[in-house]
């Protein structure tokens, strides 16, 4: 079969566009004149000419023609009519293929009167008669007319005036006025024909026996030689009686139409047949279809059922919903005679579509565990639906290009021309969302619209879809943990599930900047987690104490990302020595820190004393307290044993108005003592310190701090620091290397330049020989260090003052 195919149903001719062959293609039609030019079809010319273009089955286009249209080449008793068709894949119909189709129908039994009710427009022709006593007259003087009726002779086209019947006036119209009206007109040697849109100005709507028609009352003049002949061409159409009820379609069309029965005194009933598509069916294919065609006295029903064999369904949107109509085009012709007209042939063509009924779209999930593959199989649809696009986290990607997303998507046909879409995604794909469920398992969604369009109709309607998979996949994270001298570290192997899980200490977040506030280390490499933190800390359990050992344990969670549901559980327990508690320091300075045992909770660190209760923590925390005193101080007791000089207090907790302690940690420390000897002295003036020069390596680092806590300095990736004039800035210097108790860091000179150049001018001196400048307006101040978890050693930083200034030549800033 060819791209076109044509039949024929008395004087109308039906013109098939293949479905398959103009597939995906935008369709183009114009007539075919008998000079060759091609006229481009639209709705207001086909209704004027006599066409009608509507789409049959799915995307099947149908041209239907009146024998009598405007560009159709009569010659005896056939009439033809040629059609152009350009098909492009683009709608701008860019590089279009041109196909011509010409067909011809034979029509030669015309009655005296025939009236069409096509979709689109309305037609009457009628058999132009002359009476015998006009052809037998002949005119000696044909100028007389002229003189007497100059219009006529004006008149190139035979047809002169029309004249509308309407209630409340009579108007005539020329043929050039009612073609620019949109009436069709035309007249061959042996009829009259005129054509009326629905939509002209002049048609009337008219109810009888409950059915509403559009009627046009009208006269055509039409001239013969030099003799002027009117004839009665009204024209009446039903244009509604049709009902469904239970699943049935029920088309009536009454008998006698007063527009079309004016002057009848007498009627007969001739001929009643029906059809579809312009094919008329017997009443055997009828009963095998079961239709049913009930001529009763006063009217003509047909009743289809919804689905029977000669409709089709479509697709149809509303409000966005998927459904569908049923579609079918029904015929009826009727024949009679009356004392008027002789025979009359009426030929109704009904385009039937059933209301709205939405439709269920089936989704299908089918895990293809073996290829890792979600086959996802969405549908059926009738034939006209296409997939356009799909839309996943927020991105709509059309068809061709999802492949590159890792879509394959391919159509299912079935054999009664439905189709299905399947849609095969990896389970690894990045728009697939993995989740961990429980033990082994995870759960694979795939969340995805899909937006489709319905074909020559173009509207669109979106399906979202939602695949679930449960997969037994799942790797959970694993742990190891150990300790070192001062730290406890904890080493986590990531899973396939813990992409977007989080590390908590309780309900606290331990992301980096919290990490870095409290001198943790924490660090993700993508395969490995590495928390390391060390043994006197915030989030540290001491969880037993003995002479010999301190278990310490450190926990940690996992928790989901997004719902914070807990995942894993993990700890790290070590046994430390209780001398990491202790610094019995060469000067007499001892430094101890007293623990909170799990199960103390309501112990408040803060109200631990020594045995001189007046002595206090210097440094406090959740689970720790800090002292630092001399041993000559604070209630300390001393024994001497001949070689050892032991010194011994306790740290003590009491109660609110109790004396007796609930806490007490008892210290030590010893000094070993090498020889006594007795000597005598007496006092002279001693002589002055000297310091002998040296040489070695020192490391220093100088620092800004954010604040006078001297808590947090600034990071590299901070600088340069914006700071305004008379704004504290707060520096540091330590020494870094050697850790050497018996070493302090003295500051001689600082001083500040205006450029990174230390030799360059000018200079202001910050510091002289270790004190402040005198010539300075906001002198330099120097804060006291104290011992902390990060100080070990207070004598080896500085910590000191200054305010924000800058340089001035005159009046102007001087700027590097």
């Amino acid at each position: 079969t060819g791209p076109t195919s044509s039949e024929c149903l008395g004087s109308l001719l039906r013109i098939m566009l293949s479905a398959e062959y103009f597939e995906n293609e935008y369709v183009s039609l114009s007539v075919i004149d008998q000079s060759g030019t091609a006229w481009e079809l639209n709705e207001a010319m086909a209704a004027q000419c006599g066409y009608r273009v509507t789409y049959s089955t799915w995307s099947s286009i149908e041209f239907r023609a009146s024998a009598l249209s405007c560009h159709s080449h009569l010659e005896k008793d056939i009439f033809t009519v040629t059609i152009q068709i350009k098909a492009s894949p683009t709608p701008d119909m860019s590089n279009a293929t041109t196909h011509l189709k010409s067909a011809s129908c034979h029509y030669g039994l015309w009655s005296p009167r025939e009236l069409i009710c096509e979709s689109n427009y309305m037609e009457v022709s009628v058999r132009r008669d002359v009476p015998q006593t006009i052809k037998d007259f002949v005119q000696d003087e044909p100028e007389d007319w002229t003189l007497v009726f100059p219009e006529a002779k004006a008149e190139e086209a035979s047809i002169w005036r029309i004249v509308f019947h309407q209630p409340e006036e009579k108007r005539a119209l020329l043929v050039s006025n009612a073609w620019n009206a949109g009436y069709g007109l035309n007249a061959t040697d042996s009829r009259v024909l005129l054509r009326v849109p629905y939509t002209a100005a002049q048609v009337q709507l008219v109810e009888d026996q409950g059915i509403t028609f559009s009627v046009l009352r009208s006269s055509t003049f039409y001239k013969y030689r030099w003799v002027i002949l009117m004839v009665d061409t009204a024209v009446a159409c039903p244009v509604d009686g049709v009902d469904y009820t239970n699943k049935t379609i029920t088309w009536t069309v009454p008998k006698y139409i007063p527009p079309l029965s004016a002057g009848v005194t007498s009627f007969k009933e001739v001929l009643v047949e029906a059809g579809v598509d312009l094919q008329k069916l017997s009443a055997k294919e009828m009963a095998s279809r079961k239709y049913v065609l009930l001529n009763e006295l006063n009217a003509v029903t047909m009743k289809i059922p919804i689905g029977a064999e000669g409709g089709y369904y479509k697709t149809s949107v509303n409000n966005g919903q998927l459904g569908a109509k049923y579609s079918i085009n029904l015929f009826l012709e009727q024949q009679w005679e009356d004392n008027k007209w002789g025979l009359t042939k009426h030929t109704i063509i009904k385009e039937i579509e059933t209301p709205f009924e939405q439709a269920e779209v089936a989704i299908i999930n089918d895990l293809n565990l073996s290829a890792r593959l979600m086959n996802v199989t969405v549908g059926t649809f009738l034939p006209d639906v296409e997939l356009v696009n799909l839309t996943f986290e927020g991105v709509a990607v059309a068809v061709p290009e999802a492949v590159q997303h890792g879509y394959l998507i391919h159509r299912a046909r079935y054999a009664n021309g439905s189709k299905a879409f399947v849609i095969q995604v990896p389970l690894d794909a990045p728009s697939v969302k993995k989740e961990y469920m429980r033990e082994d398992m995870r759960a694979y969604t795939l969340n995805v619209t899909l937006t489709f369009i319905t074909r020559l109709s173009s509207e669109t309607f979106a399906i979202p879809v939602i695949a679930l998979s449960a997969v037994k996949d799942a790797v959970l994270p694993s742990a190891r943990g150990f300790c070192d001298g001062r730290n406890l570290h904890l080493i986590i192997t990531h899973g396939n599930v813990d992409q977007n899980w989080l590390p908590f200490i309780s309900d606290w977040h331990l992301t980096p900047e919290a990490a870095q506030k409290y001198n943790y280390s924490l660090k993700d490499n993508g395969t490995h987690l590495a928390i390391s933190v060390p043994f006197l800390s915030s989030h540290v359990n001491y969880e037993g104490f003995h002479t010999s050992a301190i278990k310490a344990s450190f926990y940690l969670t996992l928790k989901d990302g997004i719902t914070l549901a807990r995942r894993r559980d993990f700890s790290v327990s070590c046994i430390f020595s209780p001398s990491e508690l202790i610094q019995c320091l060469p000067n007499g300075t001892v430094i101890i820190t007293a623990i909170k045992l799990v199960g103390d909770e309501d112990m408040d660190t803060g109200l631990l004393v020594l045995r001189d209760r007046q002595c206090k923590p210097s440094q406090v925390t959740e689970k720790t307290a800090t002292f630092k005193f001399s041993m000559n101080t604070c209630g300390t007791s001393r024994k001497f044993n001949g070689t050892t000089m032991t010194y011994e207090n306790e740290i003590l907790y009491f109660r609110p108005g109790d004396d007796t302690p609930i806490y007490q940690l008892k210290f030590l420390c010893s000094y070993a003592v090498e020889q006594t000897v007795d000597v005598r002295y007496e006092s002279k003036k001693n002589p002055p310190p000297s310091i002998e020069p040296g040489f070695g390596c020192l490391a220093l680092s100088l620092k800004l701090f954010k604040e006078k806590s001297y808590s947090e300095p600034y990071q590299e990736s901070e600088y340069p620091v914006v700071k305004y004039l008379r704004e504290a800035l707060y520096f540091e210097v330590e020494l870094l290397q050697p850790k050497d108790a018996r070493l302090d860091l003295n500051l001689d000179d600082c001083w500040a330049t205006n450029s990174q150049s230390q030799d360059s001018l000018p200079q202001w001196q910050i510091l002289v020989h270790g004190c402040e400048n005198n010539k300075d307006s906001y002198r330099t101040v120097f804060h006291k260090v104290n011992y902390s978890l990060r100080v070990k050693f207070p004598q080896h930083l500085k910590r000191f003052e200054v305010r924000m200034f800058a340089f001035v030549q005159g009046t102007s800033l001087l700027q590097e």
